[in-house]
């Protein structure tokens, strides 16, 4: 018979090395070729020895090898095996129990006969043994050397197995015992000969039970039922549970050799690409990830920030270099690597070097330079200062930029101009998180990697001019950057971990504080540039612009020179702007002329006079008002304030008979109209003082005009001119010569400050005014100009307009003056 061959094969190929302990359930169990032939009933015994083995149930018809390592079983096989080799095998219910009794072993075994005894070198003992018969043990009689009990025999009951049912679990159990060989490439082939070959249902279902893979508590379950269908269909059922769990098995196996098989490939074609890259000269992926990380070993930069780079470089080895990921992760990692972190450059303490370098390069501008001279100052005394944030405020052109670039040449630091006009995206200081596609850091921190210094001069320039729309809001992304309490743990969303901005020094420049944004201004310290007057413009053209366009121009000295006539030409009649850009071009558009002449070697004038700017630059552009005569009542002149510097203007009145109607003309705006009404109430008020008849303000209609007629005007600051104009126009005395006025007005007659007085003053200068009346409270501003602009101006400081009258207005009336009819 075949399962004989099958099984002589399997026992012929056992060692004695491949007995372990009684677990031995991985071995394959064959059936004998006299399966078929039970004991007959009446050789069974009553009495037994029983054995407890482990980990393993003995099922009818299989053998197995068992290794006994406990003396009782040992002394019982050993006398079984010289008498009639006959025993009774039960499985333990609880396997840590040493020394199992009556409670401890399940009822029912399997009578097996002792097929073979073998002495192992290490003194183990085990024997190979066939199942026979199932049995019931009905009492124990026998406790020591060994456990023997008296059984009962249990007969195989399986029903006729042409009834289709029977037949029909046959083959699904067959069928699904072929199917778990196949997936299970551990089963010997011999053991599906052996399952083709079997017929009898009962062996088959012995079998495979003893072959499940399945617990202990199962396999007894399996031997304890006597009725064969209800055994088959429950050895189907964990057949099944096998082969769904085999399948899922074999799934996941073919999905890991899948992904195994594609990397392998992977890693082929990159060591291929390596190699020709190596041959070729090119660094790969690998190189290129050392290199960085031997750069990095050797950067001055926080533990935070080492440690967050190499996690970067970690997770790059771990992706593949041809998946879109690496070049982002790569461009990251050489971002973090190329920022300059804690490399800063070492300031230049020498103050009186500092102050030589801000005069050359600007005129002028003593507040600001003393604010940098106190910063380098106390930053000398104390070296961990943390940068100020200064705001330069000002009209265009004079010089704020620039200021930022002489600031970093005299602190030997590096210089950053970022404009911020027109900025309306939060990402633009912030960045972009990099999960984006086309992510990109902030300018901030581009700009902080450009200079390669961690405490460079940063000048934003035009903050005033940030806009937001549904992007964000900039402004309030500032607010962190320019906080010195904050700004040490900066966080741009690309970079992801802080960086310190703290030692960085933030200039901000601005035209206008009216539209910053009130707590970002509040962050800033608010340093006001003033326009420069015509004496700073001269100086500023003699020695800066006219020989910086001379060079840019290739002119030497000798080639060209400016009188002053010629430069106060410029700038009176060719300019009109509180900085000096204008007035730049307008010099540079003189030299180019003159260049021309010396390129064509054709004879020229080498002195620019008035003439000769009139001649090079054609007709004057802008009319300077000048003072006029004091010959008519109600023409009083003011000073005025404009983006251009000061300017002088007139305010003209005039009466007519009618019904005492007033009329304002001049585009004036609501704040002047308003001054216009203040002074024409106090002067009705106060009529009696001054000598007119109260009902001259009823019989006499009254203009007010401030030419010229085009140029908006507005502001407080015209209410004593006005005044004084309606107590002349009304009173028809003539005015001082030769004085000008300016300052706001109460109802109760007082004076107050204005602004722009530094302008309005050299403005009345440039006029011809003599005499200036202003509020006393603005003698502060009369302090810091240079007394050389003011020598040949008389200041009269005045607390009420009583006080103006008497200095503004003569006894003497006005020739032709006109008579009031009040009747």
């Amino acid at each position: 018979m075949e399962m004989g061959f099958n099984r002589n094969l399997l026992l012929s190929t056992l060692g004695l090395s491949d007995f372990r302990d009684e677990d031995t359930g991985e071995f394959v169990q064959l059936i004998t070729p006299d399966a078929e032939d039970w004991l007959p009933e009446e050789k069974i015994p009553t009495d037994l020895p029983i054995l407890p083995i482990k980990n393993t149930v003995l099922f009818p018809g299989v053998v197995i090898p068992i290794t006994v390592g406990r003396q009782k079983s040992i002394r019982l096989v050993k006398k079984a095996y010289r008498g009639k080799k006959v025993i009774g095998v039960v499985a333990q219910k609880n396997m840590k129990v040493e020394d199992p009794g009556e409670n401890d072993i399940h009822k029912v075994g399997t009578l097996a006969r002792i097929l073979k005894l073998l002495i192992l070198p290490d003194g183990n003992t085990t024997i190979i043994i066939q199942g026979k018969q199932r049995f019931e043990i009905e009492s124990i009689i026998q406790k020591e050397p060994y456990l023997q009990a008296t059984i009962r025999s249990i007969p195989e009951l399986f029903p006729d197995v042409d009834k289709k049912e029977a037949k029909a679990v046959i083959e699904s159990i067959k069928d699904t015992a072929f199917k778990i060989m196949n997936l299970n490439p551990e089963i010997p082939q011999e053991a599906q000969v052996a399952l083709d070959n079997l017929d009898n249902p009962n062996f088959l279902t012995h079998f495979l039970s003893s072959n499940i893979n399945a617990s202990v508590d199962d396999k007894q379950k399996l031997l304890e039922l006597n009725d064969g269908m209800d055994r088959a269909t429950l050895l189907l059922e964990y057949l099944l549970k096998d082969l769904q769990m085999l399948e899922l098995k074999h799934e996941i196996q073919r999905k890991v050799n899948s992904d195994i098989d594609q990397q392998q490939r992977d890693y082929y074609l990159r060591q291929q690409m390596k190699v020709l890259q190596d041959e070729l000269g090119y660094d790969g992926p690998d190189q290129e990830i050392n290199l960085l990380r031997t750069k990095a070993s050797k950067m001055d930069w926080p533990d935070y920030a080492r440690d967050h780079f190499n996690k970067e470089l970690d997770k790059m080895q771990r992706i593949n270099p041809a998946s879109p990921e690496f070049p982002v992760a790569m461009n990251y990692v050489e971002f973090l690597i190329d920022l300059p972190w804690n490399h800063i450059t070492i300031d230049d303490f020498d103050l009186n070097k500092a102050l030589d370098i801000l005069n050359k390069d600007h005129y002028g501008l003593e507040k600001v330079k003393d604010r940098i001279l106190e910063y380098l100052a106390v930053l000398k005394l104390k070296q961990d200062l943390k940068g100020p944030i200064l705001c330069l405020y000002g009209p265009p052109g004079v010089g704020k930029t620039s200021l930022g670039k002489s600031i970093a040449k005299a602190l030997n630091r590096k210089y950053i101009r970022m404009s911020l006009g027109g900025v309306h995206d939060e990402a633009e200081v912030r960045g972009h998180r990099k999960t984006y596609v086309g992510a990109m850091p902030g300018r901030i921190i581009q700009n902080i990697k450009k200079a390669k210094s961690s405490n460079p001069v940063f000048v934003l320039d035009e903050i005033d001019k940030v806009s937001s729309d549904f992007r964000g809001d900039p402004s309030s992304a500032l607010l962190e950057v320019l906080d010195p309490e904050q700004n040490s743990t900066f966080t741009d969303n690309y970079l992801e971990i802080e960086y310190d901005l703290s030692k960085v020094l933030f200039i901000a420049t601005a035209n206008t504080l009216d539209t910053i944004n009130p707590a970002l201004r509040d962050r800033m310290e608010i340093i006001e540039i003033n326009g420069y007057t015509l004496e700073e413009k001269y100086m500023i053209a003699k020695k800066h612009l006219i020989p910086k366009q001379r060079k840019e121009h290739g002119l030497k000295a000798k080639d060209v020179t400016f009188t002053r006539a010629g430069i106060v030409k410029i700038i009176d009649a060719y300019t009109r702007e509180s900085g000096v850009r204008s007035l730049e071009r307008s010099i540079g558009s003189i030299i180019r002329n003159i260049a021309k002449s010396v390129a064509m070697e054709e004879s020229y004038g080498r002195s620019i006079t008035p003439g000769r700017v009139i001649e090079i630059l054609g007709t004057e552009k802008f009319d300077k008002e000048l003072y006029q005569d004091n010959k008519t009542a109600g023409v009083v002149t003011g000073l005025a304030w404009t983006q251009f510097g000061g300017e002088i203007l007139f305010i003209e009145s005039s009466l007519s008979r009618g019904t005492g109607k007033l009329t304002l003309s001049g585009q004036l705006g609501d704040v002047m109209k308003e001054s216009a009404m203040a002074a024409l109430s106090y002067l009705k008020s106060n009529a009696g003082k001054l000598g007119i008849d109260y009902k001259v303000f009823e019989k006499y209609d009254l203009h007010i005009h401030v030419p010229a007629g085009a140029v908006p005007k507005d502001g407080p600051s015209a209410g004593i001119t006005m005044l004084v104009s309606l107590a002349s126009v009304f009173t028809q005395r003539k005015v001082r010569n030769k004085i000008a006025m300016t300052g706001e007005i109460t109802l109760r007659g007082k004076v107050l400050p204005v602004g722009g007085i530094k302008e309005k003053i050299l403005a009345a200068k440039r006029s011809g005014i003599k005499d200036i009346i202003l509020c006393s409270k603005n003698r502060k501003d009369i302090d810091e100009i240079e007394k050389l602009y003011i020598a040949d101006i008389k200041i009269h400081y005045v607390d009420h307009v009583d006080e103006v009258i008497s200095l503004a207005l003569l006894k003497e009336k006005v020739p032709d003056s006109m008579e009031f009819i009040v009747k």
